[in-house]
């Protein structure tokens, strides 16, 4: 007999080799009906595979994102099914789910593609296969095996895969008349796939790899219920209506031009102020919480980023050296900003008094992302990073934690992002061979985040083996107004560089000790933040924020000068906007401010002149009456505190 423990705590005995249906069948028949997969001892597995040791387990359904991820995973392998049925011949690479559907790599050969148009005849045929209910049986093979299975079947991708990997770890899955090269886990069988949607094709390097053939890419995604499919097509058309790369043109905020270079943004004057206005936000913020603003430059010396191990990490795929006239004399540009921030550490003896050291920069990193990755400013080559780094005592940890946590939430409050979640990312302790530094400050640090997080009652997930090998770390995930699932704010722990560096301080009995380094970035990139938050706020942007918060639009020529002294009044109080003086009907400025998604509209006429007030209208919302011109600065400014202040 094994012990299973259950999430709730509660333990139940089972037969050696019961399985996760077994356990959820002994639950409830519907949690029977409903599993998809199972976690076991953190493991996400198939359902009908036998376990064989006292384990803790957590039945998987679509309410659960990794119950989703198998659900989708084994929708790919669906997909392929059908495409071998309908393309004869057809080549596959890799298929895995991603965070809203699936993909798939495919080779046609020569003279076949695949568009749009094909789109509902393979997805009439993924249907029709699932309809067969076919079990996805999973088999272990000898690496011998696989690769006579491969060849035969004539599929390179795949004997390139099984290059890789090491005899004893290949499995295969197999549904109806398809085999597949796969680590799992899948849901037992193809019933559950009701609803089926191809969204794209597009195409990809086989491996990532410019250098490789390029093969087609098809995207899908597939739900248990039709209902579910129709409302995730209703987000998809919102999305594409809040689309930032659409938004951001029309807003006139940001361009990008093919002479400047791909991926590298050009900040028009509208998108500046808002840009500006985050920068200014966060400065003030990091100036109260204690931190010290210093500049570093554009480019460094290739050997600070052979010390720091960025050049191991993004030598090769990124930016090329720049060669100075000196022979031999290469610089880089900057892929990270914690190297310089290391050297400024450096550049005089510290204490423990010193400490904690905070040091920020609004700094612009350089990393050559491939040209099919490049999405509008989510990912671009150049960003500006709100970095900072902490440099502590390991005591300092926790309570530097929590203050990082507190200016992430005011950030989130500020703008409105409120559905958001914690990953506490720790160290595999079935594998600490792949991370630095000592079991004592490993068990500090990550307690001290798990404590942190606790104090400030995030909602959190934790995840074994999904530290960076140099420390823990916690990630905040945000949904936006689409439900869309962002990485925004980081908070990380760092040995490596404070020890690649040699960084010190004395401590209290003379002997010297390495800081601790955490790196903290609340927006992440500023062009990627603002990219989120377009497409959150559908470029609605929070008042204090909004780069126009209004615009003065007189009726007719001869309330202009009125409307001049109500710009300018508008202008000594510190609000952003505009006048529109266009010999246009008031009815076409209006409009046109609306489709701005300016904020105010004050409209001026004669009654306006002759009692020195304004009609107001609010974007989206219509008129509001007539004020004074005071009376709207203090309403005004009132909304703006309580937005920032109030938070």
């Amino acid at each position: 007999m094994i012990d299973i423990t259950l999430p709730d705590g509660s333990v139940r005995q089972f037969v050696d080799g019961a399985t996760g249906y077994d356990v959820a069948a002994s639950i409830s028949e519907g949690l029977a009906r409903n599993a998809l997969g199972v976690r076991v001892n953190g493991e996400i597995r198939d359902l009908h595979r036998p376990i064989m040791q006292n384990s803790a387990i957590e039945i998987l359904t679509w309410n659960d994102d990794a119950g989703k991820n198998t659900f989708w995973h084994s929708s790919a392998h669906l997909m392929a099914e059908a495409l071998e049925a309908l393309y004869p011949g057809v080549k596959l690479g890799i298929g895995p789910a991603i965070e809203n559907g699936f993909y798939y790599d495919i080779d046609l050969g020569e003279g076949r593609t695949i568009s749009t148009n094909d789109f509902p005849q393979i997805e009439q045929k993924m249907l029709e296969l699932a309809r067969k209910k076919s079990q996805y049986e999973r088999r272990e093979v000898p690496k011998a095996e696989a690769i006579a299975y491969f060849t035969e079947k004539g599929d390179p991708y795949k004997l390139d895969l099984l290059e890789r990997l090491e005899d004893g770890t290949i499995s295969f899955y197999t549904q109806g008349d398809f085999t597949d090269l796969c680590r799992g886990p899948h849901i037992p069988d193809t019933s559950p796939i009701k609803a089926v949607k191809l969204l794209n094709v597009a195409g990809a390097f086989w491996r990532g790899d410019e250098k490789n053939k390029q093969l087609t890419r098809v995207y899908g995604i597939t739900f248990p219920k039709q209902k579910e499919l129709t409302e995730y097509l209703e987000r998809l058309e919102e999305a594409k209506r809040r689309d930032h790369r659409k938004l951001g043109k029309e807003l006139e905020l940001f361009a990008f031009s093919e002479k400047v270079g791909a991926g590298l943004p050009l900040w028009l004057p509208k998108g500046t102020a808002l840009r500006e206005r985050l920068e200014q936000f966060m400065r003030r913020a990091q100036v109260k919480a204690g931190y010290l603003p210093v500049v570093t430059p554009h480019i460094g010396s290739k050997e600070l980023y052979v010390t720091s191990g960025h050049y191991e990490k993004y030598g090769a795929d990124s930016f090329q050296p720049i060669k100075t006239p000196n022979p031999g004399e290469e610089f880089f540009l900057k892929p990270m900003n914690c190297p310089h921030h290391c050297e400024i550490y450096k550049t005089k003896p510290r204490s423990y008094r010193d400490l904690p050291l905070r040091l920020a920069e609004f700094g612009t990193v350089y990393r050559y992302e491939q040209s099919g990755e490049l999405h509008g400013l989510t990912r671009v080559r150049g960003f500006t990073q709100d970095d900072a780094h902490i440099f502590c005592r390991p005591d300092q940890v926790k309570e530097e934690f929590i203050k990082v946590i507190d200016l992430v939430l005011y950030v989130f409050r500020a703008l409105g992002f409120e559905n958001y979640t914690a990953q506490i990312s720790l160290r595999d302790p079935e594998n600490k061979t792949k991370y630095i530094g000592s079991d004592e400050n490993w068990a500090l640090a990550e307690s001290a985040i798990q404590e942190a997080a606790a104090e400030k009652g995030l909602p959190t997930v934790t995840e074994l083996g999904e530290a960076a090998f140099y420390g823990p770390k916690l990630d905040f995930m945000v949904r936006d107004a689409l439900g869309r699932k962002w990485q925004l704010g980081t908070i990380q722990v760092d040995y490596n560089l404070p020890e690649r560096f040699e960084l010190e301080y004395v401590a209290p009995d003379n002997s010297r000790q390495r800081p601790v380094m955490l790196h903290r970035a609340p927006f992440g990139s500023l062009e990627r933040f603002v990219a989120v938050l377009i497409e959150h706020c559908a470029g609605n942007f929070p008042l204090w924020l909004s780069p126009e918060q209004f615009a003065v639009l007189p009726i007719s020529e001869k309330y202009q000068d009125y409307a001049q002294q109500v710009y300018d009044r508008l202008v000594q109080a510190e609000l952003r906007g505009s006048l529109d003086s266009r010999d246009e009907k008031i009815g076409r400025k209006i409009r046109d401010a609306e489709i701005a998604k300016v904020p105010y509209m004050l409209i001026v006429g004669e009654k306006e002149q002759e009692n020195g007030i304004v009609s107001l209208r609010k974007h989206g919302e219509g008129d509001l009456g007539s004020m004074p011109i005071e009376a709207f600065i203090r309403s005004f400014n009132s909304q703006v505190a309580e937005m920032i202040v109030g938070n």
